[in-house]
Formats: structure tokens, C-alpha cells, sequence
């Protein structure tokens, strides 16, 4: 048990503090007596230079502040042991005599005497100052090394951190650059002359009835697709970064922190919602990507915050790998992901209106929310793209 007068201790540094303070408190009572009011001012004014650090030495430091309270209302009064008490009686008495029978003595020997007391007194202070400095000096080293100390830890955490924050842009600086390496592997893959010549067998995402015709890919796309079956077009929007592949799988968690080559990569890739079908259609299809500071992905698309960027890039590309597309902007809004109870628009829900009404009503909620008038509506019927990315 860690316990020092009758106080515990619960951690092994509060214990080695309370030490520490108890060894100050017993030093400052070694050179002046608490019981007289000359030590409880000496040691009062020690300890406006001594810094506590346990309980022990915040209650000693509390118990020496009311009686020097005490002493200077003149409530305090001096307790002396009883052996001591006699002994200063015989020593009253004697001085009282002395006092007596010199009381004819010329002035030069009172003078003597006085100034041999304050001589002492002076000795004493001496005493107790070169006692005290000592004592802060200790004080003072220790909370320099203790300082120390925690200076070390600070610096060696802060390169640590460093070292990570450092690892980390490398590594996100290389994936950045792998992407566009990637991304104009995938755009040659594309573009490829013999795509036409290479027989593609088609991996289904779900199983269709035997009314439904699977479509044809397109040429252009096969090469790719034959590299990676989850892909379901490709996406591109002139004078920005934004021309890569877009994904689909089962959920919509796979692509973001994973490439076109399925490894990992901070990058992700540009994919469809996975509730979308491109073989059914719907009337809107949402395609997600990350917004990279690099300005990779969809990092391009917070530009259009600007109407003068939209002005200049008022079409997006949207190819599905069965048929060409070209969509013209309409709105541009900023939203938010909503609890499940709460009843309001959800963009990220909008895939299919089943009537026209339904279509009319989020062509009218996604109106509101647009920072601008592009002056472009739709009707029941048509195709939609939204594209979405964090801001």
C-alpha cells in the first residue's frame, strides 16, 4: 500500500511526488520551529519559492498559510515542549538578575550586547537562506529534468506523426500518380483497333428473364471488359481530369478504396450505384467517385460551384458499355446524407419515378437546391445521370 501519513496513493508517480514534498516539509521544519511565530514566518516566506506537487504539500502549504494568517492578526500563540519551557524559565531568571546588576554598567556594553543579538539573528537568516537556496536549487533541477523529459516525449511523438503525415502524402502522391498512369492505360485499352476482333463473354450481375435481350457491347469497350468484368461504361467531361472507367458490384463500398486492377488504392474508382441497371435502364443513374485533392476522380466536379465553369463545360459524357451518351447539365446543389426517418428529398434515392408527378416533384426539389438557373429542364421519360462526389 502507498500511504504516507495516513494518505494513499493510487499510482506509484503520485506516491514518489508525495515523497518529494514530504522530504521539502521535513528540511524547512529541520531550521525553523512551527511552534514559535519567527518559524512559521520563516518558513511562510520559504515557500513562496517551493512548488508542490502532491496533496502532502498543498495541505502543508494550506496549514503553514493559516497560521501565518494567525500570527499576523496576533491569534497565534507559541506552544513550547515542557522541558524547554523550564530550562527558558532558569534562563529568564538569570538574564533578569544580570539585568539588574548592570543596570549601572556604562551604555557601551548594552550597545555590546545589541549588537551581538542581531549579530545572531543575522547568522540564523544566513543559515536559513543558504538551507533554502539549497532546497530550490533541488526543486528547480528536478522540474528542469522533469521538463526535459517531457519535452523529449512531445518532440519524439511530433516525428513520429511527422513521419506518418510524411509516409502518408508519399503514398497518397504515388497512388495519384499510378491512377494517371492506369488512367491512360485504360483510355489506350479503350481506343484499342482490335477490340472489334476479340470475343467477349458477358458475366451478369443479376439473372434476368428470358424476355429480357442482353445487348451487344460495344466494340470499344471489350478489351476492357474483358480485363475486368465489373465494368459498365465510362465516363468523361472535356477540360478536366474526369475520363476513367465506371465500376458496378454488389455493394457500394468494393470501389472506393480499390482500382480498376482490383488493388487497393485511396483513389478508388468512378462507380455506379449498385440498385442502378443498365440493362432494365432507369430513369436516373447515380455514379459516385472521391473528391481528390489531387484533382483526380471526381475532384473536378466542386468547380462547378462556378457558373462560369459550368458555362464552359456544359456536357458530360456517359457511355454505358451497350450504347453511347451525352447529357447536358441541369442542376448543380449541394446536400447531405439524411437519417432514415426523416422525410425530405434524398438525391441518392432518386433512381426510378414511376409516374410523372414523382418525376416532377424531384425535378422540382433538386431545382430548389441548385446554386443556379442553367435554364435546361426535363420531362418524364428521359435519361438522367447525377453524379456525386463529397465537398
Amino acid at each position: 500500500m502507498l500511504e504516507i501519513n495516513g494518505i494513499r496513493f493510487r499510482t506509484e508517480e503520485e506516491y514518489r511526488a508525495a515523497l518529494k514534498d514530504q522530504t521539502i516539509i521535513d528540511n524547512l521544519k529541520a531550521v525553523n520551529d512551527i511552534n514559535t511565530k519567527a518559524g512559521i514566518i520563516g518558513i511562510y516566506s520559504s515557500l513562496q519559492n517551493v512548488k508542490f506537487h502532491s496533496v502532502i504539500g498543498r495541505n502543508f502549504d494550506d496549514e503553514i498559510f493559516e497560521l501565518y494568517q494567525k500570527c499576523k492578526r496576533g491569534e497565534f500563540e507559541e506552544t513550547i515542549p515542557t522541558g524547554v519551557k523550564e530550562k527558558r524559565k532558569k534562563t529568564d531568571k538569570k538574564i533578569k538578575v544580570d539585568t539588574i546588576r548592570r543596570e549601572t554598567e556604562s551604555d557601551r556594553y548594552a550597545k555590546k550586547d545589541f549588537g551581538k543579538k542581531k549579530l545572531n539573528k543575522t547568522d540564523n537568516k544566513t543559515a536559513n537562506s543558504e538551507v533554502m537556496d539549497e532546497l530550490t536549487l533541488q526543486a528547480v533541477k528536478r522540474e528542469i529534468r522533469r521538463q526535459n523529459r517531457k519535452r523529449s516525449l512531445l518532440v519524439i511523438f511530433l516525428v513520429i506523426v511527422s513521419l506518418g503525415c510524411i509516409g502518408y502524402f508519399a503514398k497518397y502522391m504515388l497512388d495519384a500518380k499510378e491512377a494517371e498512369s492506369s488512367a491512360q492505360e485504360w483510355a489506350a485499352l479503350k481506343d484499342s483497333s482490335v477490340a472489334e476482333f476479340l470475343s467477349v463473354e458477358q458475366v451478369l450481375k443479376k439473372d434476368y428473364s428470358e424476355e429480357i435481350v442482353i445487348p451487344e457491347l460495344l466494340d470499344e469497350y471489350k478489351a476492357l471488359y474483358n480485363k475486368n468484368k465489373s465494368l459498365i461504361g465510362w465516363i468523361k467531361i472535356e477540360g478536366t481530369k474526369i475520363d476513367y472507367p465506371v465500376m458496378q458490384t454488389v455493394n457500394n463500398d468494393y470501389y472506393l478504396k480499390h482500382n480498376f486492377d482490383q488493388k487497393e488504392d485511396a483513389n478508388g474508382c468512378i462507380f455506379l450505384d449498385t440498385n442502378c441497371d443498365i440493362i432494365l435502364g432507369n430513369t436516373n443513374y447515380i455514379i459516385y467517385g472521391h473528391h481528390m485533392n489531387s484533382g483526380k476522380m471526381f475532384g473536378s466536379l466542386v468547380k462547378y460551384g462556378n457558373k462560369d465553369f459550368y458555362e464552359k463545360h456544359k456536357y458530360i459524357n456517359f457511355d454505358t458499355i451497350y450504347e453511347k451518351g451525352t447529357y447536358e447539365v441541369m442542376y448543380v446543389f449541394r446536400s447531405h446524407i439524411y437519417s432514415a426517418d426523416e422525410i425530405t428529398f434524398k438525391y441518392y434515392q432518386f433512381i426510378d419515378a414511376n409516374s410523372a408527378y414523382e418525376f416532377d416533384s424531384a425535378m422540382e426539389e433538386m431545382a430548389s437546391m441548385s446554386l443556379y438557373d442553367t435554364g435546361v429542364t426535363a420531362h418524364f421519360g428521359d435519361r438522367l445521370i447525377t453524379l456525386s462526389t463529397c465537398d
